[in-house]
């Protein structure tokens, strides 16, 4: 399959190209099809309309979620605490920040990033241990490094969205690259 290189796009309108359709149909489980329907729910009532956040909200309401949990890093506490401070009025929420335990990267013999001093690992599977304990309904990720976000969602036991992905060059918005010409030529595109 190369989608990303399709121009046709006959999908949208019904196309199977792998004829697989009815097959995939199938394994959509009970819990699972609540969740598409409240998504296409979100999708057609506000497309357009509402930023993501609103989005999170709305589609947390329709799905009856109370507890809200942010996996966040500790670079965006800031943005984390703004974020914290709005879901805060429609839910209860936990949070736990990527260094939650404290755990020494030498522990693992991870390297660092400054290799004369102490440093805390980052640690998404302490994260999602912390907000499992809390049995939140969601969880919300906002700004992990990239592979602490897989291990984040595999080890969650409540379906995972993302908020913020980190990049550090483009203040958290990483299609900035495919947006700049600058970016395009760099990455050879």
């Amino acid at each position: 399959m190369q989608c990303a290189s399709c121009h046709k796009r006959d999908c949208y309108d019904g196309k199977d190209c792998l004829k697989i359709k009815e097959d995939i149909k199938k394994m959509y489980d009970e819990s699972e099809m609540d969740i598409l329907k409240t998504a296409a729910t979100v999708e057609s009532r506000y497309y357009m309309k509402k930023t993501r956040i609103e989005e999170i909200i709305l589609f947390s309401k329709m799905m009856k979620y109370k507890k809200i949990g942010l996996a966040f890093c500790v670079g965006l506490d800031k943005e984390s605490n703004l974020i914290n401070s709005i879901f805060k009025k429609h839910f209860k929420v936990y949070s736990a920040c990527c260094k939650v335990c404290g755990i020494d990267k030498e522990d693992f013999n991870l390297e660092k990033i400054d290799k004369n001093r102490k440093e805390s690992m980052c640690n998404p599977i302490g994260q999602a241990s912390v907000l499992n304990e809390k049995n939140t309904d969601l969880n919300i990720i906002v700004g992990l490094c990239i592979g602490h976000d897989m291990l984040f969602t595999e080890h969650s036991q409540a379906p995972v969205t993302t908020l913020a992905v980190k990049d550090r060059i483009l203040a958290h918005n990483p299609l900035g690259a495919v947006y700049s010409k600058y970016y395009m030529n760099k990455l050879s595109i």
